[in-house]
């Protein structure tokens, strides 16, 4: 199991964690997807290596952007 986090800029409520993981749960290989509103931060478990350029497209789909360092 791989696990990664990301941030997220943009989100204000509860709808955005709905959209932000329902877009991400679809990326192929993810199997569980946490969204902590208060902290930006979108925790991602996969059975096998994550595609992050794949879960930043989706997060970008769902309307928001992964904060890049």
């Amino acid at each position: 199991m791989t696990t990664s986090t990301y941030t997220v800029k943009g989100m204000t409520c509860g709808h955005c964690v709905s959209s932000v993981t329902e877009e991400v749960g679809q990326v192929p290989g993810v199997a569980g997807v946490e969204v902590d509103l208060a902290t930006g931060l979108v925790t991602v478990t996969g059975e096998g290596v994550l595609d992050d350029a794949a879960i930043a497209a989706a997060v970008e789909e769902a309307g928001y952007e992964v904060v890049t360092a």
